[in-house]
């Protein structure tokens, strides 16, 4: 469909143009004010649904349609298995009239200029690209029909489309009949969608679109790319937290064998050669000077992650917490604490790269296809336009691909010998120059009035940098926002009808790199604050559930967050006691306007906490694809069970550590739930997040169950029953 096209009739309102103006007049109010705007801004983030902000004006740049009369919707967002591709066409296919065995998904390259400037993360794939999409399918239809009313010779008024076919005076032709025909392409206006209620595949347990491929083990990861004629590279990192490179001896790897060229540049000092052996062989006889300024230990961390330490932002104030809470009595106070997570994907990092004289083309695995484009590209000295990044399926993102200056590296490497390169970390590098979940520390106090509700409540959190350095984030967003969004993320009060409540984030910078894991903040954020709702209600003699039901506001927000919870509770058959040496235990959260509870069933078997089964009730407005929400959330709730009990990185004599999976535990499929029921609310009236709220509430309500069997408040993740 590489066609011209004529006008550009198409367009979409854009978002960014209020947000600026908003952001203005809040930062137009001056300094002194500046708490205030910030907290509008935390208020404003933490409740915006985030749109897409690529281009949406041409058609024929998403889809191409084959001579057999498939469509091809080629993806900005990538695939890294929550199955957005399958959503996605379940979208286009119910606004094109198509069958859902006519549509193919492929990512699309940079080259094609449908580029997402943003990344694939924050769970908002199906939910930015919902509106979008349907009006870009629609128009793809209009423009179709346009067409065929031309070739067939009547109004188009007449004609009717089923199954990629399009019928009229007489005459059919398929949508690839009539793509033959075109050479030059009109784009209408948007036409009115069709009524939900009418689609045939949204809202339907599809099967996944990338089933087959992933069954058969297709090459659609980036560790399985290659190019023509293709070497290896392998790069010397760090095995010291804040080393840098300084400089290198070289000579004992350039004469060994299937060495092609030993690559020194200003940061890093590389190799190529013939086989990924000979290059990872090649790199331990580097002799590479590192300048490190000193041995880092677990303690040393854990003593800058303190709630007093570092710069405090309050995100959050809604009457006078802190004058109840510094001047009266029975002020209840409870500390929490998460360690460093690793992200701990499968597929390490790594690129196939081939940069020939004034173009560089870019196979692998990230979340950031343009921020990857332009950091290379800058890199080389060429404008962005000259790097082709093709994005592969993903190996595990969860945050770790937002984040590729291995792209860089294996470009200077293709560079250097004029050829293509494949170069990826060993899994000790990925270990080792992880972008980690930062530590983080709680301090939670309340007072509870006469009625045994809450009068005031107070969360701060200490953290490392989430978002803050991130690539993706502008660098203005420090100064305009003070604290960090993701480590904050999950950490503002939920329960709206208490009459005086705050939150404080303590920013704190750390010597290594934290940036996105999945969900962010929300998990430890939630664990502190859904533990402590729970220490409250017992200390007011409350069931918790109904303490939680009773606290919450009377607006959309609210009755969201009240139906899931109430949900949870009845679906499970909530009970707030031990029967046959099992508890329950409850906790909820809001992310990304989703909100979500859990209710697990748990055991203590030969020393060891042991769930038995997960309750989730979700609302992620209108499910796309029933199956692939409850596959989400049992993803999420297994990813956060495994972080709940077992995930924790140490810091020994400035490494991190451990770097090799097992030393480093995480959950295995003893430990997964048998039982995991997933229940979807629909009471929003679009699709919403569904990637990562599931995770918030897991640590929690372990964490409170197992208060019940043991009456011990575990206060910290991973939990130990010591």
């Amino acid at each position: 469909m590489s066609k011209n096209i004529k006008k550009k009739g198409f367009s979409r309102r854009k978002f960014l143009v209020r947000s600026a103006i908003g952001v203005g007049v809040l930062v137009g109010t001056g300094y002194f004010t500046r708490s205030i705007w910030r907290r509008t801004l935390a208020d404003y983030a933490n409740t915006v649904d985030a749109p897409y902000m690529g281009s949406t004006s041409s058609p024929p740049m998403w889809f191409e349609i084959t001579a057999n009369n498939e469509v091809i919707l080629y993806s900005p967002k990538v695939e890294m298995g929550q199955g957005t591709f399958t959503s996605l066409a379940q979208i286009a296919a119910d606004e094109l009239e198509l069958r859902i065995d006519q549509m193919k998904v492929l990512h699309a390259p940079t080259s094609s200029g449908n580029v997402d400037p943003f990344a694939t993360g924050g769970s908002t794939s199906v939910s930015g690209l919902w509106q979008p999409l349907r009006e870009l399918s629609a128009t793809m239809r209009e423009m179709l029909k346009n067409e065929a009313a031309k070739i067939i010779g009547t109004d188009v008024a007449s004609l009717s489309v089923s199954e990629g076919v399009i019928t009229g005076n007489g005459k059919s032709l398929t949508y690839g009949d009539v793509v033959k025909e075109v050479k030059e392409w009109d784009i209408p206006d948007t036409p009115p969608l069709k009524d939900i209620k009418s689609y045939k595949f949204v809202g339907k347990p599809i099967p996944r679109v990338d089933l087959e491929d992933k069954v058969l083990g297709a090459p659609i990861f980036g560790m399985d790319a290659d190019m023509p004629d293709m070497l290896y590279g392998a790069v010397a990192r760090p095995t010291q937290i804040g080393a840098k490179y300084v400089d290198a001896d070289i000579s004992a790897a350039e004469g060994m064998p299937d060495v092609v060229k030993v690559v020194k540049e200003k940061d890093f000092v590389g190799v190529v050669a013939t086989s990924r052996m000979a290059a990872e062989n090649a790199k331990r006889a580097l002799k590479v000077e590192w300048a490190v300024e000193r041995d880092w230990q677990t303690a040393d961390i854990e003593a800058l992650i303190k709630v007093g330490e570092g710069k405090p932002f309050v995100i959050q104030k809604t009457g006078k917490a802190k004058r109840i809470l510094d001047n009266e009595s029975e002020i209840i106070t409870s500390e929490f604490k998460s360690p460093i997570g690793a992200h701990a994907q499968i597929e390490p990092n790594g690129a196939v790269a081939f940069v020939e004289n004034d173009k560089a083309t870019l196979i692998l695995s990230t979340q950031v296809p343009d921020v990857t484009r332009k950091e290379v590209a800058k890199r080389l000295g060429f404008d962005a336009e000259q790097v082709n990044i093709q994005p592969t399926y993903l190996g595990g993102g969860f945050g770790r691909r937002l984040h590729t200056p291995n792209a860089v590296q294996a470009a200077l490497l293709s560079k250097a010998v004029g050829k293509p390169v494949k170069c990826f970390f060993d899994r000790k590098e990925e270990f080792q120059n992880d972008t980690f979940r930062p530590p983080t520390h709680h301090v939670l106090r309340a007072k509870l009035n006469e009625d045994g509700l809450i009068k005031a409540i107070e969360h701060n959190v200490s953290s490392g940098d989430v978002m803050f350095g991130s690539a993706i984030t502008p660098g203005f967003a420090s100064t305009l926002l003070g604290a960090d969004v993701g480590a904050w993320r999950g950490g503002m009060i939920q329960y709206g009808k208490i009459p005086n409540f705050r939150a404080i984030s303590w920013r704190v910078k750390l010597p290594f790199a934290t940036s996105f894991w999945r969900s962010l903040g929300l998990l430890a954020n939630t664990f502190a604050i859904e533990c402590f709702m729970d220490e409250l209600a017992i200390k007011a003699g409350k069931d918790p559930v109904q303490f939680r039901l009773d606290q919450i506001q009377d607006d959309k927000r609210g009755f969201r967050l009240r139906e899931v919870i109430k949900a949870a509770a009845d679906k499970a058959g909530w009970r707030d006691g031990v029967v046959d040496g099992r508890a329950m235990g409850f906790a909820a959260s809001t992310d990304a306007n989703t909100p979500c509870a859990h209710v697990v069933e748990v055991s203590i078997e030969d020393g060891a906490i042991k769930v038995h089964k997960v309750t989730c009730v979700i609302d992620p407005g209108i499910a796309v694809n029933p199956d692939q929400v409850r596959a989400q959330c049992e993803g999420s709730i297994i990813m956060g069970l495994s972080a709940t009990l077992f995930e924790k990185m140490d810091v020994k004599d400035g490494q991190l550590t451990p770097t090799i999976y097992g030393p480093y535990r995480m959950a295995m499929m003893k430990h997964a739930p048998k039982e995991i029921d997933v229940v979807i609310l629909e009471n929003d009236e679009k699709p919403g997040a569904v990637g990562e709220p599931p995770l918030g509430p897991i640590g929690a309500a372990i964490a409170n169950a197992v208060f019940r069997l043991t009456n011990k408040r575990l206060r910290e993740i991973p939990l130990e029953l010591g």
